[in-house]
């Protein structure tokens, strides 16, 4: 304290720091979240950071993330997100050029701007290795970068200015999330061209693309946060990568020989995309269905793995974890859904024989995003009191490839409910679940599909309850100045465009639909939330109002979207364990106060 290394780029945040050593010790340039200006530290200078931006003519107006030192210049180059005017939507992006001796600090003209603002988005630039070229990924509104990106390229001249800045791998439908230089000069980037985000060298002066290692795997995901690495290219030319077909694991790529190599062994199920390369050592994040995620390294050469950083600590005794059942369900038209599903778990306990559990569908956020299969102490919370949890990766999750992903395009509300509803009926059919206690929950747009399945046809009866967390609940208020501008034109692909298809946008929204929700629910909502606003849970409320549905709607102070208090964690835990007590039937949780409005 006082100090927060986060930044709101995109309001998801990019990554929010950079260091490097120098002859008197490490020197480290960060995002500070309450201000969102970069400040540089020296640690073993004993000084206290000081600012290198300058303060935003708006508040947290002037945003930087996904940092990088400039080759022979005392500068940080970084993603600037400047806002122009007082709404969401009016901002501008480029790559800038912030000095290190903190003349920009009182003195915007003194931040160089690298770029224009041609492109609504961009990532930070990576720097060829002897510094005299620059490669960075940008795209367009309506585009996610998931549908389509370009990696552009740029000599840097002597005077640290971007010249024949040009494309040369992306556009066209093609998604480019990640590139990287290698150490001859070429790039290495993960693309989709051919349905599946493969590896690729590409030549920045030529543009001529070599395929690495065709696969039906993802070698990449969804860019949500600027700066996510799912490779890193070692300093002989092979590449550490996480890789996978719905699971993740780190591998290592022998371009040359076009042969792939496992290297971790251990506990490890997941990797975040979180890669940094040193030497032959790769590190990352790490995680299993028993642990939490670790900073591990791995000698590529020897494959020796060990953890250097938040080592795991079992907060509980290990036998109450659930164990995942990685599980493929039939949907509608005989389509595949994926899954992990939890049955309840404690050593202390065993269910009434001949009673079957109660089973909760989780649906992750994003839409396009996917659940790993790794501890989550929120999870085990409630399978350790014997409530059963699936988490369902319907269609248009990540890790599965293009057309799995692009299920849910002009879909949603469709797709991901009825995916959802099939786990769930087969839980019940093949006799894992108790049918009639079963319900729904989910966050922002898992909270979408929530809301939406208890208004839809395909899950009529179905669901018990739902908890139901800062979702999106109407359509029109998630469009332009709404929300935020990252995602003001997500629901292009994922509704169809507005000005076409306007009735679609009525007719899928929850909110309009109050009239056929029959079953309780808990909604919950962060008041300070810039992506799903409480005007959309307000909205909701007042449309339930009166008709006879239990319910219970607990707002939180300071909270944004998703919740990162302590205090607010446990309220939404034990109000989301009180709700299913009320509805199940059994004794609800000490210190859990609902007031139920009908």
């Amino acid at each position: 304290e006082p100090w927060n290394v986060r930044n709101r780029v995109h309001e998801y945040g990019g990554t929010p720091w950079v260091g490097r050593m120098t002859g008197d010790g490490p020197l480290v340039v960060f995002s500070n979240f309450d201000d969102q200006r970069l400040y540089v530290f020296e640690p073993d200078s004993g000084r206290e950071p000081r600012p290198i931006t300058p303060e935003p003519r708006f508040p947290s107006g002037l945003r930087w993330c996904d940092m990088g030192f400039a080759p022979g210049r005392d500068e940080v180059w970084a993603v600037l997100e400047e806002f122009t005017g007082k709404r969401s939507t009016q901002l501008r992006r480029v790559l800038a050029a912030v000095p290190l001796d903190g003349s920009a600090a009182e003195d915007r003209a003194a931040v160089r701007e690298l770029t224009d603002d041609a492109y609504r988005f961009t990532t930070g630039p990576r720097i060829s290795p002897d510094g005299t070229a620059v490669a960075w990924i940008a795209w367009n509104h309506p585009d996610m970068p998931w549908d389509e990106t370009e990696l552009r390229v740029a000599t840097v001249t002597s005077g640290g200015a971007f010249k024949d800045v040009r494309t040369v791998a992306g556009g066209g439908g093609e998604s480019v999330p990640q590139a990287e230089w290698a150490p001859d000069g070429t790039l290495i980037a993960a693309s989709d061209r051919t349905g599946w985000w493969n590896l690729y060298r590409i030549d920045p002066g030529s543009g001529e693309t070599v395929e690495l290692y065709p696969a039906e795997e993802e070698f990449a995901g969804a860019l949500w946060t600027i700066g996510s690495r799912w490779f890193q290219v070692l300093d002989d030319g092979r590449i550490a990568t996480v890789h996978g077909r719905g699971e993740s694991v780190l591998g290592v790529l022998d371009p040359d020989l076009g042969a792939m190599s496992g290297v971790a062994g251990g506990p490890w199920t997941d990797w975040a995309p979180s890669l940094l390369a040193q030497g032959d050592t790769v590190f990352g994040l790490a995680a299993g269905p028993d642990r939490t995620y670790e900073i591990v390294a791995c000698d590529t050469v020897t494959g020796e793995v060990r953890i250097v950083g938040e080592p795991h600590a079992d907060p509980v005794d290990p036998a109450y974890y659930p164990e995942p059942e990685h599980r493929t369900f039939t949907g509608p038209g005989g389509r595949e859904v994926h899954a992990h599903v939890y049955p309840p778990r404690n050593p202390d306990f065993a269910a009434p024989a001949g009673e079957l559990p109660p089973y909760v569908v989780w649906v992750h956020g994003g839409p396009t995003s996917h659940v790993r299969a790794a501890l989550d102490l929120e999870l085990a919370y409630f399978t350790s009191r014997g409530i059963g949890v699936a988490e369902v990766n319907y269609g248009g999750s990540t890790g599965y490839g293009r057309e799995y992903r692009e299920r849910l395009r002009e879909q949603w509300g469709v797709v991901d409910v009825e995916d959802c509803a099939a786990v769930a009926r087969a839980l019940a059919e093949e006799g894992t679940a108790d049918g009639s206690r079963l319900a729904i929950r989910g966050g922002s747009a898992g909270g979408w599909t929530s809301a939406a399945s208890l208004a839809s046809a395909a899950a009529e009866g179905l669901y018990a309850c739902a908890t139901i967390k800062y979702p999106i609940l109407d359509l029109s208020g998630w469009l332009g100045d709404a929300t935020h501008d990252f995602e003001s034109r997500y629901l292009h692909t994922l509704i169809g465009p507005v000005d076409e298809v306007p009735e679609r946008y009525r007719e899928r929204s929850p909110v309009n639909h109050a009239g056929r929700i029959s079953a309780p629910f808990l909604l919950l909502q962060g008041l300070e939330d810039a992506i799903c606003t409480p005007a959309q849970s307000e909205r909701l409320l007042e449309r339930v109002e009166g008709r006879g549905i239990p319910h219970a709607y607990l707002a939180y102070e300071g909270e944004q979207h998703g919740f990162r208090r302590a205090s607010t964690i446990v309220s939404a835990v034990l109000a989301e364990h009180a709700l299913y007590a009320r509805v199940f039937g059994f004794e609800a949780p000490a210190g859990a106060a609902l007031e139920w409005r009908a």
